[in-house]
Protein backbone atom coordinates (compact mmCIF):
# COMPACT_ATOMS: atom_id res chain seq x y z
CA UNK A 1 0.00 0.00 0.00
CA UNK A 2 1.13 3.82 -0.51
CA UNK A 3 2.63 5.51 2.30
CA UNK A 4 0.31 8.25 3.73
CA UNK A 5 1.53 10.82 4.72
CA UNK A 6 4.73 10.37 3.16
CA UNK A 7 6.10 14.07 4.29
CA UNK A 8 5.04 13.69 8.33
CA UNK A 9 5.94 17.12 9.64
CA UNK A 10 7.98 15.22 12.63
CA UNK A 11 11.82 16.33 11.76
CA UNK A 12 12.84 12.93 11.49
CA UNK A 13 14.72 12.38 8.13
CA UNK A 14 13.31 9.17 5.93
CA UNK A 15 13.16 7.48 2.73
CA UNK A 16 9.47 7.60 2.38
CA UNK A 17 9.51 9.87 -1.22
CA UNK A 18 10.24 6.34 -2.69
CA UNK A 19 6.67 4.99 -1.32
CA UNK A 20 5.06 7.63 -3.25
CA UNK A 21 2.38 5.87 -5.76
CA UNK A 22 2.39 6.23 -9.80
CA UNK A 23 1.56 10.22 -10.33
CA UNK A 24 -1.94 10.70 -12.21
CA UNK A 25 -2.02 9.75 -15.76
CA UNK A 26 -2.02 13.25 -16.66
CA UNK A 27 0.74 14.59 -14.46
CA UNK A 28 3.12 11.74 -15.93
CA UNK A 29 6.87 12.57 -17.11
CA UNK A 30 9.27 10.91 -18.90
CA UNK A 31 12.64 12.25 -19.39
CA UNK A 32 15.92 11.51 -19.86
CA UNK A 33 18.72 10.25 -19.33
CA UNK A 34 17.93 9.93 -15.78
CA UNK A 35 19.99 11.81 -13.05
CA UNK A 36 20.56 10.96 -9.88
CA UNK A 37 20.41 13.53 -7.10
CA UNK A 38 23.38 15.41 -6.37
CA UNK A 39 26.14 13.76 -4.41
CA UNK A 40 26.01 16.22 -1.30
CA UNK A 41 22.06 15.52 -1.21
CA UNK A 42 22.61 13.64 2.51
CA UNK A 43 24.14 16.50 3.60
CA UNK A 44 21.57 19.26 2.10
CA UNK A 45 22.76 22.04 4.15
CA UNK A 46 26.52 21.86 4.42
CA UNK A 47 27.46 25.38 5.19
CA UNK A 48 24.00 26.74 5.80
CA UNK A 49 23.84 26.43 9.51
CA UNK A 50 21.06 29.00 9.33
CA UNK A 51 18.85 26.87 6.76
CA UNK A 52 19.69 23.74 8.74
CA UNK A 53 18.45 25.25 12.12
CA UNK A 54 15.20 26.74 10.37
CA UNK A 55 14.75 22.87 8.46
CA UNK A 56 14.88 21.04 11.79
CA UNK A 57 12.91 23.41 13.85
CA UNK A 58 9.91 24.08 11.58
CA UNK A 59 6.98 23.22 13.34
CA UNK A 60 4.14 21.77 10.72
CA UNK A 61 0.51 21.91 11.37
CA UNK A 62 -1.83 18.77 10.76
CA UNK A 63 -3.03 21.21 7.67
CA UNK A 64 0.12 21.63 6.43
CA UNK A 65 1.51 18.40 6.19
CA UNK A 66 -2.23 17.19 4.66
CA UNK A 67 -1.44 19.70 1.79
CA UNK A 68 2.07 18.79 0.96
CA UNK A 69 1.21 15.56 0.78
CA UNK A 70 -1.47 16.08 -1.67
CA UNK A 71 0.70 18.40 -3.23
CA UNK A 72 3.73 15.75 -3.77
CA UNK A 73 0.84 12.83 -4.54
CA UNK A 74 -0.61 15.19 -7.13
CA UNK A 75 2.47 16.63 -9.02
CA UNK A 76 1.30 19.84 -8.17
CA UNK A 77 2.83 23.00 -7.05
CA UNK A 78 2.30 24.22 -3.41
CA UNK A 79 1.43 27.87 -3.19
CA UNK A 80 1.88 29.00 0.61
CA UNK A 81 0.50 32.57 1.50
CA UNK A 82 0.30 34.23 5.09
CA UNK A 83 1.68 37.04 6.77
CA UNK A 84 5.48 37.43 6.62
CA UNK A 85 7.28 35.10 9.28
CA UNK A 86 4.88 32.74 9.54
CA UNK A 87 7.38 29.73 8.01
CA UNK A 88 6.58 29.97 4.20
CA UNK A 89 9.85 29.71 3.21
CA UNK A 90 11.29 27.10 6.16
CA UNK A 91 8.31 24.80 5.02
CA UNK A 92 10.38 24.22 1.70
CA UNK A 93 13.70 23.44 3.31
CA UNK A 94 11.90 21.08 6.28
CA UNK A 95 10.41 19.40 3.50
CA UNK A 96 13.61 18.75 1.70
CA UNK A 97 15.22 17.44 4.73
CA UNK A 98 13.03 15.55 5.77
CA UNK A 99 13.05 13.38 2.64
CA UNK A 100 16.42 13.60 1.90
CA UNK A 101 15.53 15.57 -1.35
CA UNK A 102 18.78 17.42 -1.78
CA UNK A 103 19.46 21.32 -1.60
CA UNK A 104 16.96 23.41 -1.91
CA UNK A 105 17.10 25.33 -5.47
CA UNK A 106 16.22 28.96 -4.77
CA UNK A 107 14.30 31.59 -6.76
CA UNK A 108 13.87 34.73 -5.07
CA UNK A 109 11.12 37.05 -7.09
CA UNK A 110 11.59 40.53 -8.05
CA UNK A 111 9.31 43.12 -10.22
CA UNK A 112 11.99 42.43 -12.85
CA UNK A 113 12.47 38.55 -12.46
CA UNK A 114 10.91 36.87 -15.90
CA UNK A 115 10.42 32.69 -16.87
CA UNK A 116 13.88 33.00 -18.80
CA UNK A 117 15.81 34.29 -15.68
CA UNK A 118 14.30 31.10 -13.74
CA UNK A 119 15.03 29.00 -16.83
CA UNK A 120 18.74 29.70 -17.80
CA UNK A 121 21.00 32.37 -18.10
CA UNK A 122 23.10 32.23 -21.53
CA UNK A 123 25.75 34.79 -22.22
CA UNK A 124 26.28 35.48 -25.84
CA UNK A 125 29.08 38.18 -25.15
CA UNK A 126 31.51 35.78 -23.46
CA UNK A 127 31.14 33.69 -26.21
CA UNK A 128 32.29 36.10 -28.73
CA UNK A 129 35.24 36.71 -26.79
CA UNK A 130 36.26 33.28 -26.81
CA UNK A 131 35.42 33.07 -30.77
CA UNK A 132 37.67 35.60 -31.65
CA UNK A 133 40.69 33.88 -29.25
CA UNK A 134 40.37 31.15 -30.74
CA UNK A 135 40.41 32.45 -34.05
CA UNK A 136 43.86 34.32 -33.16
CA UNK A 137 45.07 30.92 -31.64
CA UNK A 138 43.95 29.75 -35.14
CA UNK A 139 45.78 32.31 -37.35
CA UNK A 140 49.17 32.08 -35.27
CA UNK A 141 49.21 28.34 -34.64
CA UNK A 142 48.73 25.86 -38.04
CA UNK A 143 48.49 23.38 -35.27
CA UNK A 144 45.02 24.75 -34.30
CA UNK A 145 41.60 23.37 -35.80
CA UNK A 146 39.05 25.73 -37.28
CA UNK A 147 36.21 23.57 -36.14
CA UNK A 148 34.82 24.04 -32.14
CA UNK A 149 37.68 24.08 -29.58
CA UNK A 150 37.65 25.17 -25.87
CA UNK A 151 35.12 27.51 -24.59
CA UNK A 152 33.72 28.33 -28.49
CA UNK A 153 30.84 26.45 -27.55
CA UNK A 154 27.52 27.17 -26.51
CA UNK A 155 27.70 25.26 -23.38
CA UNK A 156 30.05 26.72 -22.12
CA UNK A 157 28.39 30.13 -22.48
CA UNK A 158 25.34 28.81 -20.55
CA UNK A 159 23.94 27.76 -17.08
CA UNK A 160 20.58 26.01 -15.77
CA UNK A 161 18.84 28.64 -13.74
CA UNK A 162 16.71 27.06 -10.18
CA UNK A 163 13.54 26.38 -12.32
CA UNK A 164 15.68 25.05 -15.07
CA UNK A 165 17.44 23.05 -12.89
CA UNK A 166 14.68 21.51 -10.97
CA UNK A 167 13.27 20.13 -14.37
CA UNK A 168 16.43 18.28 -15.04
CA UNK A 169 14.54 14.27 -15.32
CA UNK A 170 16.09 13.67 -11.47
CA UNK A 171 14.84 10.32 -10.06
CA UNK A 172 13.76 11.76 -6.98
CA UNK A 173 11.89 15.20 -7.02
CA UNK A 174 14.02 17.93 -6.22
CA UNK A 175 12.80 20.94 -4.00
CA UNK A 176 12.16 23.86 -5.72
CA UNK A 177 11.99 27.21 -4.02
CA UNK A 178 9.68 30.17 -5.70
CA UNK A 179 9.99 32.29 -2.93
CA UNK A 180 7.71 36.02 -2.73
CA UNK A 181 6.30 35.47 -6.15
CA UNK A 182 3.24 38.26 -5.49
CA UNK A 183 6.11 40.49 -6.27
CA UNK A 184 6.84 39.64 -9.55
CA UNK A 185 5.69 41.52 -12.66
CA UNK A 186 2.12 41.07 -13.92
CA UNK A 187 3.27 38.45 -16.51
CA UNK A 188 4.80 35.94 -14.78
CA UNK A 189 2.07 33.36 -12.92
CA UNK A 190 0.78 33.22 -16.62
CA UNK A 191 4.29 32.06 -18.52
CA UNK A 192 5.53 29.76 -15.50
CA UNK A 193 1.48 27.91 -16.12
CA UNK A 194 2.48 25.97 -19.42
CA UNK A 195 6.13 25.04 -17.60
CA UNK A 196 5.35 23.87 -14.67
CA UNK A 197 2.18 22.34 -16.45
CA UNK A 198 4.28 20.48 -19.14
CA UNK A 199 7.10 19.90 -17.03
CA UNK A 200 9.50 20.64 -19.87
CA UNK A 201 11.37 23.69 -21.88
CA UNK A 202 13.81 24.55 -24.49
CA UNK A 203 16.90 26.09 -24.50
CA UNK A 204 17.43 27.27 -28.28
CA UNK A 205 20.77 27.92 -28.44
CA UNK A 206 21.24 24.72 -27.98
CA UNK A 207 18.63 23.21 -30.48
CA UNK A 208 20.29 25.32 -32.99
CA UNK A 209 23.37 23.80 -31.77
CA UNK A 210 22.31 20.50 -31.76
CA UNK A 211 23.21 19.33 -35.07
CA UNK A 212 27.17 19.52 -34.19
CA UNK A 213 26.38 18.74 -30.60
CA UNK A 214 23.96 16.74 -30.05
CA UNK A 215 24.26 16.08 -26.19
CA UNK A 216 25.60 19.29 -24.57
CA UNK A 217 27.11 19.24 -20.72
CA UNK A 218 25.48 22.71 -19.04
CA UNK A 219 26.51 23.92 -15.75
CA UNK A 220 23.26 23.28 -13.15
CA UNK A 221 22.36 26.08 -10.65
CA UNK A 222 24.40 26.28 -7.29
CA UNK A 223 26.85 23.42 -8.32
CA UNK A 224 29.77 23.51 -10.39
CA UNK A 225 28.69 19.96 -11.93
CA UNK A 226 27.71 19.88 -15.53
CA UNK A 227 24.74 17.64 -16.55
CA UNK A 228 23.61 16.43 -20.25
CA UNK A 229 20.78 17.97 -22.35
CA UNK A 230 19.67 16.39 -25.25
CA UNK A 231 19.34 18.29 -28.23
CA UNK A 232 18.52 21.48 -26.26
CA UNK A 233 15.27 19.79 -24.66
CA UNK A 234 14.62 18.86 -21.07
CA UNK A 235 11.59 16.80 -19.26
CA UNK A 236 11.62 16.11 -16.10
CA UNK A 237 11.11 13.17 -14.88
CA UNK A 238 10.21 13.01 -11.30
CA UNK A 239 8.14 16.29 -10.90
CA UNK A 240 9.79 18.72 -8.23
CA UNK A 241 8.50 19.85 -4.82
CA UNK A 242 7.45 23.44 -5.66
CA UNK A 243 6.58 25.83 -2.93
CA UNK A 244 5.92 29.67 -4.03
CA UNK A 245 5.61 31.74 -1.08
CA UNK A 246 3.24 34.87 -1.18
CA UNK A 247 2.61 37.41 1.24
CA UNK A 248 -0.69 38.28 0.00
CA UNK A 249 0.23 41.35 -1.71
CA UNK A 250 -2.00 40.42 -5.00
CA UNK A 251 -4.39 38.64 -6.56
CA UNK A 252 -3.46 35.68 -8.97
CA UNK A 253 -5.47 34.21 -11.85
CA UNK A 254 -7.44 31.59 -11.86
CA UNK A 255 -5.64 29.19 -14.03
CA UNK A 256 -2.70 29.81 -12.26
CA UNK A 257 -4.42 28.78 -8.69
CA UNK A 258 -6.32 26.15 -10.46
CA UNK A 259 -2.91 24.53 -11.21
CA UNK A 260 -1.83 24.81 -7.50
CA UNK A 261 -2.26 23.16 -4.73
CA UNK A 262 -3.21 26.04 -1.94
CA UNK A 263 -2.08 26.62 1.78
CA UNK A 264 -2.71 29.27 3.71
CA UNK A 265 -0.69 30.15 6.82
CA UNK A 266 -2.01 32.24 9.45
CA UNK A 267 -0.31 33.59 12.70
CA UNK A 268 0.34 30.98 15.72
CA UNK A 269 -1.72 31.50 19.05
CA UNK A 270 -0.01 30.94 22.37
CA UNK A 271 0.40 27.39 22.21
CA UNK A 272 2.28 27.67 19.13
CA UNK A 273 4.15 30.08 20.12
CA UNK A 274 5.62 28.37 22.82
CA UNK A 275 6.11 25.84 20.88
CA UNK A 276 8.16 27.54 18.52
CA UNK A 277 10.11 29.59 20.99
CA UNK A 278 10.91 25.87 23.14
CA UNK A 279 11.94 24.44 19.18
CA UNK A 280 14.27 27.70 18.32
CA UNK A 281 15.70 28.65 22.05
CA UNK A 282 14.79 25.95 24.63
CA UNK A 283 11.86 26.29 27.29
CA UNK A 284 9.82 29.53 27.94
CA UNK A 285 10.83 30.94 30.94
CA UNK A 286 8.43 34.01 32.51
CA UNK A 287 10.06 36.55 30.87
CA UNK A 288 9.19 34.85 27.51
CA UNK A 289 5.73 34.16 28.40
CA UNK A 290 5.66 37.90 28.96
CA UNK A 291 6.74 38.65 25.49
CA UNK A 292 4.41 36.13 24.00
CA UNK A 293 1.70 37.67 25.81
CA UNK A 294 2.91 41.19 24.34
CA UNK A 295 3.41 40.04 21.31
CA UNK A 296 -0.74 38.09 20.74
CA UNK A 297 -2.03 41.52 21.90
CA UNK A 298 -0.55 43.87 19.23
CA UNK A 299 0.14 41.03 16.18
CA UNK A 300 -3.49 41.16 15.16
CA UNK A 301 -2.77 44.60 13.30
CA UNK A 302 -0.31 43.04 11.04
CA UNK A 303 2.35 44.60 12.17
CA UNK A 304 4.69 42.12 14.26
CA UNK A 305 6.27 38.67 12.55
CA UNK A 306 6.93 35.71 14.55
CA UNK A 307 11.15 36.35 13.87
CA UNK A 308 11.16 39.60 15.86
CA UNK A 309 9.60 38.10 18.81
CA UNK A 310 12.50 35.04 18.79
CA UNK A 311 14.84 38.00 18.39
CA UNK A 312 13.40 39.64 21.65
CA UNK A 313 13.20 36.61 23.82
CA UNK A 314 17.09 36.06 22.54
CA UNK A 315 18.00 39.13 23.56
CA UNK A 316 16.13 39.33 26.91
CA UNK A 317 17.90 35.82 28.24
CA UNK A 318 21.43 37.08 26.63
CA UNK A 319 21.56 40.34 28.07
CA UNK A 320 22.18 41.28 31.57
CA UNK A 321 19.40 44.11 32.21
CA UNK A 322 16.77 44.49 34.71
CA UNK A 323 13.33 43.40 34.07
CA UNK A 324 11.99 46.82 33.09
CA UNK A 325 14.89 47.54 30.82
CA UNK A 326 14.60 44.55 29.34
CA UNK A 327 10.52 45.46 28.82
CA UNK A 328 11.33 48.97 27.67
CA UNK A 329 14.36 47.28 24.86
CA UNK A 330 11.88 44.54 23.43
CA UNK A 331 8.65 47.20 23.07
CA UNK A 332 11.37 49.33 21.30
CA UNK A 333 12.98 45.75 19.43
CA UNK A 334 9.45 44.12 18.31
CA UNK A 335 8.03 47.13 15.25
CA UNK A 336 10.91 46.72 13.76
CA UNK A 337 13.67 44.09 14.35
CA UNK A 338 13.59 40.88 12.42
CA UNK A 339 16.22 38.12 11.61
CA UNK A 340 16.88 39.29 8.42
CA UNK A 341 15.51 40.06 4.78
CA UNK A 342 11.95 38.52 4.74
CA UNK A 343 13.01 35.70 6.92
CA UNK A 344 10.76 32.96 8.42
CA UNK A 345 11.39 30.99 11.42
CA UNK A 346 8.14 28.97 11.83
Amino acid sequence: MPLWPVYTGTRTPHDGIDELPPPPPWRAFDGGPALALPAEADDAFAGSPDRAHRAETYRATEETVQLVNAALYLRRPLLVTGPPGTGKSSLAYAVARELRLGPVLRWNITSRSTLHDGLYQYDPLSRLYAARRVLSTAGRSSRAGAGRTGNEGVENHLRLGPLGTALLPHTRPRTLLIDEIDKSDLDLPNDLLNVLEEGQYEIPELVRAARDTPVAQVLADGTDARVPVERGRVRCRAFPFVVLTSNGEREFPPAFLRRCVTLRLRQPDDEQLAGIVRAHLGEPDEQARRLIERFLSRVGGGDLATDQLLNAIYLARASDLGAESLDELAERLMPYLGLGPQTDVF
